[in-house]
Order: C-alpha cells, then structure tokens, then sequence
C-alpha cells in the first residue's frame, strides 16, 4: 500500500457514529454499519487510489486504530455475535492475538455488490485483523443476497469488536 494514506480516529460511545471515506460507497456504508454495532466513533479517510489499494488501506487503518482500543486497561480483548441483515445470518468471534488470522466460510470470490468485487471485503477483513492484532472467525449462517450477506457480516463483527473494547461484563472473565 505504499502512497496510500489514511486518516484514522475511534473512541469509544455509547451509540455508534461514523464519517468514513474511502472512495467506495459499498464499503463506506458497510463501515458504518460496523461502527453503529460496534458504538464506536469512527472517523476513516483513505486517500483516493486503486480500488483494491483503498479497501486495504480502510482495513489497515482501521484495525490500527482499534489495536489501541483492544488492548486498552480493562478491555475484554475477546468478543462475539450473531446478527442478521435480511434473510442472511452471520456470526463473527474475535479474540486479541500475536498471531492475527483471519478464518471464514464465505466464499468472497466472482461476485460484485454496488460495483465491489466481493473478494476485495475479503482483502478489507484480511488488513483489518492484520492491523489490528486480532484472530477473527466469520460464518455465515443463511443467506442469499450478497449485500444482505455482507451486511450481517458487518454488524456481526462490529458487535463482537465493541464487547472486545469494553470492559468484560460482570468485572471479570
């Protein structure tokens, strides 16, 4: 990603508030969606590039900017969800890792939703667990339409990133 920058800032909130820019609206709404799950605010810019360069730089950035929320004194530093979006279900488990990893079983390849090769989501979630130091397992549960798909992907993993950032409940493990 040499050349591309990126501007991050995420704080805690009691609701999820975002302004994201990275070039592509697919992924901007798809951000928020994981910001609003999440109540974090959320404040990514992505200098305008490739689109592949821009979707790594989102997930870079953004996982650097959680890295310090993660491991924060008093954070869980593990989290995890099952939402839906529409008929599609997801579930998403995270954990603080030095080996950062990403597992799924989606198959993000040969389809497009608003003009966004699906597998480019998989290169986002990839930079995203890299920067942050995170292991991350994704599964889909149902579903059919790609957006919806992406959608519950999205609100799954901010849900369990927001419990990975906040104190565990109950004071302990």
């Amino acid at each position: 990603m040499p050349g591309t920058q990126t501007g991050v800032q995420i704080e805690l909130g009691s609701r999820g508030e975002s302004n994201v820019a990275t070039g592509l609206p697919v992924l901007d709404h798809l951000i928020r969606l994981l910001a609003d799950t999440a109540r974090l605010q959320v404040s990514l810019e992505v200098e305008p590039s490739q689109a592949d360069e821009e979707v790594a730089a989102a997930g870079r950035g953004l996982g650097i900017g959680l890295a310090e929320l993660l491991r924060a004194p008093g954070a869980f530093g593990r989290g995890w969800a099952t939402l839906p979006a529409d008929e599609a279900l997801a579930s998403a488990s995270i954990e603080v890792s030095p080996r950062p990893l990403l597992v799924s079983n989606v198959d993000f390849s040969g389809q497009r939703v608003g003009g966004l090769a699906t597998d480019v989501v998989s290169r986002f979630l990839h930079e995203l667990a890299a920067g942050a130091g995170l292991n991350v397992h994704i599964r889909v549960l149902e579903g059919r339409e790609p957006e919806h798909v992406l959608a519950a992907i999205f609100k799954a993993l901010g849900a369990a990133l927001g419990s990975a950032c906040r104190p565990a409940q109950g004071g302990g493990e």
